[in-house]
This record gives structure tokens, sequence and C-alpha cells, in this order.
């Protein structure tokens, strides 16, 4: 019998193979024969920003196949590596026609100009500038560039930065809905759309604050890249908006052309023969090399809402599990070659007690060795939770941080249900606290007395960790806490990071605390998610043994796009079910 069952999950493994597996490399092959495998002697880079950006690789194992995102860390890890490429002569930058987010914008920007400092040129091109996000970031990318080219009669009108809130109260008035929420403290007011119907003066203070912030910053980096004086650049964008060719004659942008002539003049400075190479197929075609022998820096990456547990197994959602986040950083801890570790972290928030098992493995390392945090464009709430006691912050001139601060509470809807015939009843066994969570009454007296004391007991707590990280009176911690957002710039004003800069400032840092300054490193990414193979496996019940066979018949293809999916396999980590805790508030997002 014990044979027979062997031998149906054979067949059953078989199967799934057949019909899952093969598919899989066969669309991985497909994708791959229709990209160059090499990499030209003259060529130029070619990268499209009007893709969807996020911080980080999607954990999507079908995402490489579907092209529709593009990862910040992977442009900066190619342009990284491609200065000192002799092959790679120049880049050619499409740009995205609406905002983008600021702090992935800084990320891009000094990638290009650490590019350009290596003596290669870089061309973009825009077909225009809406008010759509954070649009100046947009300009300021651009203005990094050796040229910077707009298709004639395009709109440029990049003249500030907006956003928009709803208010529900009048609506839930009407209704009989009863927000009951409760907020640590003033400037915590993701919320207060439940609970007003316009913004309190803290409300207004607070999000004028960080836009001012990154306006400021970002009309400042494009003005020293356009080599005008602040004011001067600020004055003519906010005469706008213009036209393409009145942009030009402000001296806002440098030529006007269609995308093909711009194409043109980027592989005209790259020499005779120059062809244009997909960035995506660059970084196909030329696998990260070793480093072996290197001084080891471990890379952990992060990137979205924290939630307690492991990943369940799909697919891929951009959220941080704080099991594999904490066993990556333990990993890399107990390993003997690492000598330093940087958490690059992109999150808004989330669980506060998943943050305190991620900063516990924080903790941790940094009691071995030092670690040091490199926010994108969200570090804030949870997220500088995890980050509080790291040996080093360093964070984008734009990352939204900070953001120490509760809130939490119910809308009650059972009265507003009433209105329209429907009932709602409950019932409860238990202490009295046992309905409190219940939608159909607000709360009683008592428990919102001890709803209150819970949200003080994380408020507190997130504070007394801060000022032990930072090491900062908690008298001043509480002062620049409520709740509040600030940029890194402001941040680094307040000592709530110590530096502003980028991933590679970060990696310098750690070098600097681990005493490798000047010295060759090897960076190592210790994957707090599954690998591509082993979530399809997880999702349709591929066995391990099957697996290894898929992995097997994609490398005899000898697909390179294959093989390194197969190489990210061997860092394959946990996947379980996620969970939920008392809510962080997340951060307006662009």
């Amino acid at each position: 019998m014990k044979q027979f069952l062997l031998t149906m999950a054979g067949v059953f493994a078989g199967l799934a193979l057949f019909f899952i597996g093969v598919p899989f490399v066969l669309l991985v092959s497909l994708a791959g024969a229709a990209h160059p495998s090499g990499t030209p002697a003259n060529a130029v880079l070619s990268l499209d920003l009007r893709k969807d950006l996020t911080d980080q690789e999607s954990q999507n194992p079908l995402a490489a196949l579907s092209g529709r995102s593009l990862a910040v860390a992977t442009v900066v890890d190619a342009l990284h590596r491609a200065e000192s490429d002799s092959r790679v002569k120049a880049l050619f930058v499409r740009l995205p026609e609406g905002g983008i987010t600021p702090g992935e914008a800084d990320e891009l920007r000094l990638a290009i100009k650490h590019f350009r400092a290596a003596g290669k040129p870089v061309i973009v091109h825009s077909q225009g500038l809406y008010p759509a996000g954070a649009i100046t970031s947009t300009y300021m990318l651009g203005a990094s560039a050796d040229e910077f080219w707009m298709q004639p009669g395009a709109p440029f009108q990049a003249t500030g930065l907006a956003t928009e809130d709803i208010f529900f109260k009048r609506l839930f008035d009407k209704y009989g809905v009863q927000p009951d929420f409760q907020q640590r403290y003033e400037y915590k007011y993701a919320i207060n759309g439940y609970l007003y119907d316009d913004y309190t003066p803290a409300h207004r203070e607070g999000e004028l604050s960080w836009m001012g912030s990154i306006y400021d910053s970002t009309i400042a980096a494009a003005a020293a890249d356009r080599h005008i004086a602040p004011a001067v650049l600020k004055t003519v964008i906010e005469a706008g908006p213009y036209d393409a060719a009145e942009a030009k004659d402000k001296g806002l942008i440098d030529r006007l052309g269609q995308e093909r002539e711009a194409e043109a003049e980027a592989l005209g400075r790259a020499g005779s023969g120059a062809k244009l190479v997909d960035l995506g197929d660059y970084v196909s075609a030329n696998p990260k090399i070793d480093g072996a022998g290197a001084p080891t820096i471990a890379v952990v990456n992060a990137e979205g809402d924290i939630m307690t547990g492991s990943s369940d197994g799909s697919l891929g959602s951009q959220q941080i599990n704080s099991d594999d986040v904490a066993s990556a950083l333990y990993a890399a801890a107990d390993d003997s070659q690492v000598k330093a570790i940087v958490f690059r972290l992109n999150s808004p928030g989330g669980s506060d007690t998943a943050s305190e098992q991620i900063l516990a493995a924080v903790r941790a390392a940094k009691a071995k060795k030092p670690i040091v945090v490199s926010m994108g464009g969200y570090g804030a709430s949870g997220g500088y939770w995890v980050s509080s006691q790291a040996s080093a912050i360093v964070a984008e001139p734009t990352t939204l941080t900070g953001s120490i601060g509760v809130f939490g509470g119910k809308l009650t809807i059972g009265p507003a249900l009433a209105h329209f015939g429907v009932d709602m009843r409950q019932l409860g066994v238990g202490g009295q606290y046992a309905t409190a969570d219940s939608p159909v009454e607000p709360f009683t007296a008592q428990q919102r007395a001890g709803f209150s004391a819970a949200i003080d007991r994380v408020y507190s707590g997130f504070v007394a960790r801060v000022a032990e990280g930072r090491r900062l009176p908690v008298a001043r911690v509480e002062q620049i806490a409520r709740g509040r957002v600030w940029t890194g710039v402001q941040a680094k004003q307040l000592g709530l990071v110590d530096e502003v800069g980028g991933f590679f400032d970060a990696v310098d840092k750690a070098k600097a605390l681990a005493g490798l300054s000047g010295q060759e490193v090897r960076l190592k990414t210790f994957s707090a998610h599954n690998s591509p193979f082993e979530a399809i496996a997880r999702a349709f019940g591929v066995s391990q043994t099957s697996l290894k066979t898929l992995a097997a018949a994609v490398d005899i293809l000898g697909d390179p796009r294959a093989a390194m999916l197969i190489d990210q396999a061997d860092q394959a980590r946990l996947r379980a079910t996620p969970g939920a805790g008392l809510a962080l508030a997340p951060l307006p997002r662009f």
C-alpha cells in the first residue's frame, strides 16, 4: 500500500511538472529568446521609467515575464556595474508623464550622476510632464542627465506638488456611522478622514511640512544639476505651465525632438555601430560576479506593509512578513563571513507586534556586527520602529520617515444599517472586552478606557525604543514624535537618521563601521522570500523532487534568464500564513 501511494504521488508530481512546470519553462525560454543574450562592444543601455516602479524586485515569480514593473534596486545595481563595463558607452532614459515617488527619484538620480561621473553620457527624453503626483521629482530626475530632451509640443506642467484627502464625516453623520478611533497624537492623521470634514490645524501643518520639504529638496537638486540658482529655478517653474518650446527657451530643458532623435543622439555618443540594449536584458546577460575572497556585506531587503507571520505561498504580494525578514537578519548575523549588514527598507508601517519581532532581530544582529538601514521612499511608523536601533540609518533626502505614533479603533455600522431595515445583533461570553471590536455598538466607557490604555502602551514603547536606539532623551523624542511625518532631510536635522544618501552610501557606511573603508566588498543577499520556483511549487503543490527536475530541465535548455532563476532558488526561505496586529498608520502615498 505504501509503495502504491508513493507511486501515485510520483504520478501526480509528474503531471504537475508537465502541466505547470513545462509551460513555465517554455515561457521563460521564449522570453529569453526574444532578447539578445550578449552585450555588444558599443552598447547604450535603455531605461524606460514609464513602467510601474517598485523599490525592490517583485516577489511574483512571473513578474519577469510580464515586464510590467521595474525595480529601482535593479536599475541602481545595473548602472553601478555598467560604470566599469567598457562595452557600455551611454545611457538613454525615457521619463514617465506623471510623478515618481520622491525617494525612488532620489535613488535613481544618484545612480545617474554616478554613471555620468564615470565619463558616460546620459540622454533623457520626455513626452510631456503632467501635474500628477510628485511631478517635480520626475523633472529633477530629467535634470540630472547630460541632455534633457522633450517631444515638440509636449506640455511642461511641473509647477509644484499637491495632494488630496477625502473626508467622510458628513456622510457618516447622515447615515449614522459612528467612527470610534484614537490616535497618538495629533499628527497621526491617517484616520482624520473618518473624524472630520476638513483638515485640522495639525493635519494641515504636517502635510504642508513634508510636502514643502520634498518640493524644496527636488528644486534644489534640479537647480544644482542645471547650474541655476534654486530661487531662480523655483520662480521660473512656478510661472508655468509651458509647452516644450517655452521650457527650452527658459532653460528648463536642453533640446526638442522625437524619441527616435534623442535615441540616435545617445547612439552617436557611443560611437560607430552602437546598439541599444534594454537594461533588463543587460542584467540577464551579465549575472553578478560572486566576488569570492572579498569581505562580505549582507543585504536584507524588505518592502511593503509590515505583517506578522511568513508569506503564504502565493505568487507574490509586496509585503514585509516578520518571520521571513527576522530569519534573514538572524541568518546574516550568524554567518561568519558577513562583516556587516545593510537592511534595505521601504515601508510605511504596519503591525506593532510584527515590527517588534523584526526590531529584535535587528538588535541581535547589531550585537554581532554593524547593521545599517537604507531607507527607500518610506521608512515610517512601523518602518521606523524596525530601524530605530540599528547601528546607523541612511535615508534619501525625500524619504518619508518618523511618524512615531499609533492609532486604532473601529467604525460602528449597526445604527447605520438599522436605517435600511438591517438589524445587527451580537452575542459574547467572557469579559466585558470580548465585544469591544464589534461593529454593532460603540465602545462602552470601560472598553474605551481599556483600548486607550493599550494605545498608550504601544506609543510609550515606540518612544522608548527610539530614545534608546537614537541616544536621545525621552522628552526630546516625545517632542518630535506625536505621529509627525518627516522627510530624510528633516529627520537628519532632528537626529532621527544619521546620513542622507542612497543604497551605496549605506554600503559605504556599513564598510566604515566594519573597518573595511576603501576595500572592495562582496554584496550577498539574504532573501526574506521564496525563490520563484519555490513559490510556484507552494502555490501549485509541486513536490521538491519535481521542482529539482524542473530546474534541471531549465538548466538543460541553457537559457541564461532561467539559469538566474535557478541560482535564486538556492536562497529560498520560509513561507506560512500572515497574521495581523494593531495598526501603525500608513502614510500618504504618491
